[in-house]
C-alpha cells in the first residue's frame, strides 16, 4: 500500500493538495488544517491512506502519523467512512477530538459536516477508552488556560497550527517573556504575533 509520500507542494487546492514526487503529481485529500500550512513548493512529508471504493481511488493525507492513525481507527466506527472521518479531523484537533470522546461530548463531535449526533454517539460509545495519543505523538494537555491565552492558542489552530503546538508556542511566550497570567486581553495580539514567530522559527 501506499503509506507516504515525500517530495514537494505543487499546488493546494480546496481540500486538496497536489504532491510532487520526482516529477509524478499526487492528488491527496487532506484536512483543511494541514492544507492551511501548505505552501506552493516547500518539501513535505505526507502520511498517506489509500481508499479503494466502486466508484474512485481516492489517497487521503496528513502531515502526522498521529492524524493518520486517528483517520483509521474513525473508520472503525461502524458508519464512518473516508470522507466522515477526514470531515471531523478538519474540524477538530486530535486533542479535542480525544477530550470529546473521553468526555462523552457528542455535540462537540457534531459540529464536522456530515456527521450527525447518533454517529457522535457511536464514536463515544466505540472509540471511548481506545484513544491513545501519547502513542500517536501527540499528547492532551493536562494544564488548563486562561481565557485570554485559550483565545491565542484557538487564533493559531485557526491558521492551521496543531493544538498541542499551539499551546506550547503560546505558554513559553508568556514564559519567557514575562507575561502575567491570567493573560490580560490587551496583550493578545502582541502574544499572538510572537507564537506565530516561534512557530515558525520552529519549522
Amino acid at each position: 500500500m501506499l503509506a507516504m509520500l515525500k517530495g514537494s507542494v505543487a499546488a493546494v487546492e480546496t481540500g486538496i493538495a497536489v504532491i510532487d514526487v520526482s516529477g509524478v503529481g499526487y492528488e491527496v485529500h487532506m484536512p483543511q488544517t494541514d492544507l492551511a500550512s501548505l505552501r506552493g513548493g516547500m518539501p513535505v512529508t505526507v502520511h498517506t491512506s489509500l481508499n479503494i471504493s466502486q466508484d474512485a481511488v481516492t489517497l487521503y493525507g496528513f502531515l502526522s502519523r498521529g492524524s493518520k492513525t486517528l483517520f483509521t481507527q474513525l473508520q472503525k466506527v461502524s458508519g464512518i467512512g473516508p470522507r466522515v472521518a477526514l470531515s471531523i479531523l478538519s474540524t477538530l484537533t486530535a486533542d479535542q477530538l480525544a477530550k470529546a470522546v473521553s468526555e462523552g461530548d457528542a455535540a462537540t463531535l457534531s459540529r464536522a459536516p456530515g456527521l450527525g449526533k447518533k454517529g457522535a454517539q457511536k464514536i463515544i460509545l466505540e472509540l471511548s477508552g481506545r484513544l491513545d495519543l501519547e502513542e500517536m505523538g501527540s499528547r492532551v494537555s493536562s494544564t488548563p488556560l486562561d481565557p485570554a491565552m485559550g483565545r491565542v492558542v484557538e487564533g493559531l489552530v485557526s491558521l492551521g497550527w496543531q493544538q498541542h503546538d499551539a499551546q506550547r508556542a503560546v505558554e513559553g511566550v508568556c514564559r519567557e517573556e514575562g507575561y502575567p497570567t491570567p493573560l490580560a486581553e490587551k496583550e493578545i495580539p502582541a502574544v499572538l504575533k510572537k507564537a506565530l514567530t516561534s512557530l515558525d522559527r520552529g519549522r
